[in-house]
């Protein structure tokens, strides 16, 4: 008897430890520098006024004859978000990395519940919270659909992070995994078709009758949880006593479903080991020699350079599925939108943008062997021709991809007077990002933890990484600004029989600014070694 009140006792004390945990992680996070503290504070600040915007739109929907729609599939794609985003963008913490507790003498089931309260502390659960609110008070009418919606709203909430947690925690080894690594290449596939799948969506709706083109799939959607819980509130609102029901008993069903998987994953991974470390330690090794595009490349650190960034690319998972999205997303853009008749070849720019993030965070890559890479570095030039072959190994593979996008796009839209300028601007971008991302390596460096499948950065950095890619693209768009205003004063004053001179004008501007970009970051990393060391070890 005593031991199962201590065993009561432990149980309903591991949920609070847990949430302390969360904000400790938070906290010490926040206090390892000035500039991690403000981009942290400045991206929470941008997170929050676009819920409050978001809250003040949906809360404006109130009486239109199709808010029903727009919340519920607003909800759909939401959950959505929720199920990919935490295998493939910054998040997450070590509260929420089940591997890092397989030898605490915790039971699955009492960890759930702790694990599910740490997550419902942060930015995501808030700003989810918010467009749930938004959404019930859109569509609740009557006092019976105001007390129905204070269970939809926490519902849909719960039902959001556990399917977040729960596709987490099945893909936990997924990344690591030798076996798993085409799949996660896949998922990045899936997850860039199926944005673009939204994003045509959306644009088909003016075309369709506005808001009423909605209406069929939200029939389906609503029935689907957790937009099922706001389809119930909508449900009462109309006097559909029965469905708002069912429509509340799905959504718990799935919360039910989802934790037992979450619970099932858990107690595999407690008790289990990792399948992709005994596979690889049975594998034979094998003495590799230089292929023959290897021995294209220069000699002396050059070449290694690059070959080591080249290796990267196909050999590490995280870094071959951000390769391999950036390049389904890069291509799906301008081609899809071509095919759809909406589509301007300029679009094609968008394949250089994506690729271009690549070159962010090159330190952080190579995570906490980044050290041996130090030890190389002495002065400035050992620093520049360092970033110097890491931008040249991109171009290896974004040139082209680049030139061949704009080709496609441009022989789908029958514009093929445009192709030079595009290309032009195309080159002039690639060399923009490339020159940031060079500063933002070595200026805003984070760590990328190898241990987590669904982590892509530090606890404590998330802000900061996404700081230094979308301040780095805002730069890369200024320092354009001279290639673009050539390109608007041409059209302006001749039409397009001399915007062919923008090919060679937005080469060797791409060119120049690149190269001023890794000067400019050389001796920053070179005196930086230290900071950046530390910053890229933290996971």
């Amino acid at each position: 008897m005593a031991r199962r009140r201590w065993r009561q006792v432990s149980t309903s004390a591991l949920t609070p430890v847990f949430v302390r945990l969360k904000l400790s992680l938070l906290r010490n996070g926040l206090r390892q520098s000035s500039g991690r503290r403000a981009a942290y504070i400045s991206s929470v600040v941008v997170t929050l006024l676009f819920a409050a915007l978001q809250l003040i739109g949906l809360i404006a929907l109130r009486g239109n004859d199709h808010a029903a729609s727009v919340v519920v599939l607003l909800t759909g794609v939401l959950a959505l978000g929720w199920a990919v985003m935490p295998l493939f963008f910054p998040s997450g913490d070590e509260t929420l990395d089940p591997t890092r507790l397989v030898m605490l003498p915790l039971r699955p089931r009492p960890l759930v519940s702790a694990l599910l309260a740490a997550s419902l502390v942060g930015i995501g659960p808030l700003f989810t919270l918010c467009l749930a609110v938004g959404s019930a008070f859109a569509v609740a009418h009557g006092t019976t659909a105001v007390v129905v919606s204070v269970i939809a709203v926490p519902l849909t909430l719960l039902v959001c992070v556990a399917l977040a947690r729960a596709v987490a925690a099945a893909n936990i080894r997924l990344l690591t995994s030798r076996k798993g690594r085409d799949l996660a290449v896949l998922s990045g596939l899936v997850i860039a078709v199926g944005i673009q799948i939204v994003n045509f969506g959306a644009q088909r709706l003016g075309d369709a009758g506005g808001l009423s083109a909605l209406d069929p799939v939200t029939a389906v959607v609503r029935w689907l949880p957790p937009a099922s819980a706001i389809g119930a509130v909508d449900s009462v609102s109309e006097g559909s006593y029965a469905a708002a029901a069912a429509q509340l008993t799905l959504s718990v069903l799935a919360l039910a479903l989802l934790l037992g998987s979450w619970q099932r994953s858990l107690t595999k991974l407690m008790t289990t080991p990792d399948g992709s470390t005994l596979a690889a330690a049975s594998e034979p090794t094998r003495k590799e020699s230089a292929s023959g595009f290897h021995r294209l490349l220069p000699e002396g650190r050059t070449g290694t350079v690059m070959q080591r960034s080249l290796r990267y690319v196909w050999r590490d998972p995280k870094t071959k599925a951000a390769w391999v999205t950036a390049l389904a997303i890069g291509l799906i853009v301008p081609l899809f939108n071509a095919l759809q008749g909406t589509g301007s070849i300029y679009f094609a720019c968008f394949a250089a943008g994506m690729l271009g993030i690549q070159m962010y965070n090159q330190f952080g890559q190579d995570t906490s062997a980044f050290w041996m890479v130090a030890l190389t570095i002495s002065s400035t030039k050992d620093a520049y021709t360092e970033l110097r072959a890491r931008a040249l190994a991109l171009l290896v593979i974004t040139l082209p991809y680049t030139a061949l996008v704009t080709v496609l796009t441009a022989s789908l839209l029958g514009n093929w007077k445009a192709l030079p300028e595009v290309l032009g601007l195309s080159f002039a971008l690639l060399g923009a990002m490339l020159a940031t991302g060079a500063v933002a390596s070595a200026r805003f460096p984070y760590s990328i933890p190898q241990d987590s499948a669904y982590k892509n950065v530090a606890p404590g950095q998330g802000g900061l990484a996404w700081i230094s890619i979308f301040g780095g693209m805002i730069s890369a768009a200024v320092l354009c600004a001279p290639v673009i205003t050539l390109t608007i004063l041409l059209h302006a004053a001749s039409g397009q029989s001399a915007t062919w001179v923008l090919l060679p004008v937005g080469a060797a501007y791409g060119l120049l600014i690149g190269w001023a970009g890794v000067r400019l970051a050389a001796p920053r990393t070179a005196n930086r070694l230290p900071e950046i060391l530390a910053a890229v070890s933290k996971g």
